[in-house]
C-alpha cells in the first residue's frame, strides 16, 4: 500500500458507565480529550486526527469543545460504535483507520507510528495491526492503538453481528484470524499489568500524577513513564486495584 491516507479517529462521549464526563475533565491546564488529540497529532504517519462522537445531546460539549479548537470531528451513532467508525472513515476518505481512545491521555505517538508502519510493511499483506489483543498485551493498558484497512473495517462493518463487534469496532477482525491477516506488536519486556488508562476516579488521579512530573505533553514517551514509575513505585498503588474491562464487556 503506497501513500495511503491515513486517519485517527478518536471515540469520545460524555456518557461514560464508570466516570460520566471523563473525556472532558481536566488534566494540568487542559482537558483529557486535548492531551490525546494533540499527543495524537505528534505521530508522523497520520494525515487526520479526528474526534467521533455521538448524536447524543449530551455530546454537544465534546463538539463545542473540538471547533474552539479545531479539530476535526463526526457526530455518528450512539451505540453502534462500529458504525460511527464506518461512517467517519468515510467522511473523512480514510484509507487506512487507526481506532484510539478518548480515555488514554497518554498514548504514545511513537507507538501509533510503529503500529501503522506494520501495516504498510510492503513485504507483506497487512488486515489489523495492534499494540494488544484481549488475549495477549506486554504494553502498558492506556497505550492502546489500533490499525487496519479501510477494506477490513469495510468488511466488519458490513458482516459484524455481535454486540461487542459493534461496540468495540475490530473484533470482527481479530476473531477470524483465518480470514486476515493481523500484527501483534511486543514490547521488550511485559508490562501487561501496568494500567494508564482512565476509567475510574483513580485513574484519572493517577495520570494526574503522571503529567505534573514532566513539563509538557510534548516531551516525555511511554518508556519515560515506566522509567518514572519504577522509580516510584507507590504510583502504580493509586490505581492497582482497578479491575480492566473485558473486550465483551459492553454497556
Amino acid at each position: 500500500m503506497s501513500n495511503p491516507r491515513i486517519v485517527a479517529i478518536i471515540q469520545a462521549r460524555m456518557k461514560s458507565t464508570r466516570l460520566p464526563g471523563k473525556v472532558l475533565a481536566p488534566i494540568q491546564s487542559e482537558s483529557m480529550l486535548t492531551w490525546v488529540v494533540e499527543r495524537a497529532r505528534l505521530a508522523q504517519t497520520l494525515d487526520e486526527v479526528v474526534v467521533a462522537t455521538t448524536t447524543d445531546a449530551s455530546d454537544d460539549a465534546i463538539v463545542d469543545h473540538c471547533q474552539a479548537r479545531d479539530y476535526s470531528v463526526y457526530r455518528g451513532d450512539p451505540i453502534d460504535v462500529l458504525d460511527r467508525y464506518w461512517a467517519t472513515a468515510t467522511a473523512f476518505k480514510a484509507e487506512v483507520v487507526v481506532r484510539l481512545t478518548a480515555d488514554c491521555p497518554l498514548i504514545d505517538p511513537e507507538l501509533i507510528d510503529e503500529t501503522v508502519q506494520e501495516l504498510l510493511d510492503a513485504d507483506r499483506h497487512v488486515d489489523f495491526a495492534a499494540t494488544r489483543l484481549p488475549w495477549e498485551r506486554t504494553y502498558p493498558i492506556g497505550l492502546d492503538v489500533e490499525v487496519c484497512t479501510f477494506e477490513g473495517l469495510r468488511i466488519a462493518w458490513q458482516e459484524a453481528v455481535e454486540t461487542h463487534q459493534r461496540e468495540h469496532v475490530m473484533p470482527f477482525l481479530y476473531e477470524n484470524p483465518e480470514r486476515f491477516t493481523i500484527v501483534l506488536l511486543n514490547a521488550e519486556e511485559d508490562y501487561g499489568e501496568l494500567r494508564w488508562t482512565v476509567d475510574t476516579e483513580e485513574d484519572l488521579v493517577f495520570v494526574r500524577e503522571i503529567v505534573k512530573r514532566f513539563p509538557d505533553r510534548k516531551s516525555f514517551r511511554w518508556r519515560d513513564i515506566l522509567t518514572l514509575v519504577k522509580e516510584n513505585p507507590e504510583l502504580a498503588v493509586i490505581n492497582a486495584s482497578v479491575k480492566h474491562k473485558s473486550h465483551r464487556d459492553v454497556g
